[in-house]
């Protein structure tokens, strides 16, 4: 069964005689999440902040960590996932991770580590889904790791930061130290393109799981633009976090980054949209095998 992302063959990996960061690089590529166009030449050389965060390992003859914000917690919405809890979806693409570190430690004899970032706790009470429900997303996640001897990969969250503190305090914390300004905010959504695409995708996603709204679509919108800026807010403020605590770091994402940013966005599984993710989507297993994302209620109308 084809259980990961169909590689872009755009973008080859690169040769056996290349250097050790540009064969890592290499393996990346075909899965690049971006909404940009490939701009001409050299594949590798198009990610040249992604070489030097790489490099940083092999040139110390170190294994390579990857830092990957995401696994949240499921989305809230019924017409859109199975339940609260870490399921296909997350299964295949945790198992997808696991095997790309693994092909690391093939072109690259240290091989690779993939450090999963949960970040659902940072913006929770954001995206209306309880606490508890986060904690018990993360522990099913540790548990479908450990049981299927996925060796690669590792685990971190708000409770390895700031321990057995209400969660309310754990966010107001990092927000107080790492979180931009609203005002920056604002000023970027209306210059930056890619600070815009997340600003409009963190909308929709709210508008859609906000299941228990009473109120008019408008109010509904207006609320949500609210919000979306308090989670793109958090989400960098958990980032900003993440590379103070691992400085020297591979920094993925799961949103779609433009060739040459800090990040490099990387698609976990197929789906027509470029937005999806597990925790947003259920997964449809197609008569050939292959495995794709899309809403629960789409996967049912198709049977």
């Amino acid at each position: 069964m084809h259980d990961e992302p169909n590689p872009r063959h755009a973008d080859a990996p690169a040769t056996a005689t290349a250097s050790p960061e540009a064969r890592v690089l290499g393996l990346l590529l075909p899965y690049h999440r971006t909404t940009a166009p490939a701009p001409p030449g050299d594949p590798v050389e198009r990610h040249p902040e992604q070489l030097a965060q790489i490099r940083r390992f092999t040139s110390a003859g170190e294994p390579v960590l990857f830092t990957l914000p995401g696994f949240p917690c499921k989305s809230p919405n019924p017409a859109k996932v199975l339940g609260h809890l870490p399921d296909e979806g997350e299964r295949l693409s945790l198992a997808f991770l696991d095997r790309l570190c693994a092909r690391v430690g093939e072109v690259y004899a240290p091989g690779a580590r993939m450090l999963i970032c949960s970040d659902g706790h940072i913006f929770g009470d954001l995206i209306n889904v309880p606490d508890a429900h986060i904690d018990a997303y993360g522990d099913a996640l540790r548990t479908m790791i450990r049981r299927a001897g996925l060796r690669h990969l590792d685990t971190f969250d708000l409770r390895e930061v700031y321990g057995d503190l209400p969660y309310d305090e754990k966010r107001a914390r990092a927000t107080t130290a790492y979180a931009p300004a609203l005002a920056t905010l604002r000023a970027l959504t209306r210059t930056d393109e890619e600070t815009t695409r997340l600003y409009r995708g963190i909308t929709r996603f709210l508008v859609e799981d906000a299941t228990g709204h009473t109120g008019s679509r408008s109010a509904l919108q207006r609320e949500s633009r609210a919000r979306a800026y308090g989670v793109i807010a958090r989400s960098r403020a958990w980032g900003d976090l993440i590379a103070d605590r691992h400085p020297r770091s591979v920094r993925l994402s799961i949103h779609p980054q433009r060739p040459g940013a800090a990040k490099f966005g990387i698609r976990l599984l197929e789906s027509a949209d470029a937005w999806a993710t597990p925790w947003h989507s259920t997964v449809l297993r197609r008569r050939d095998g292959s495995a794709e994302l899309m809403r629960r209620a789409d996967a049912e109308r198709l049977g």
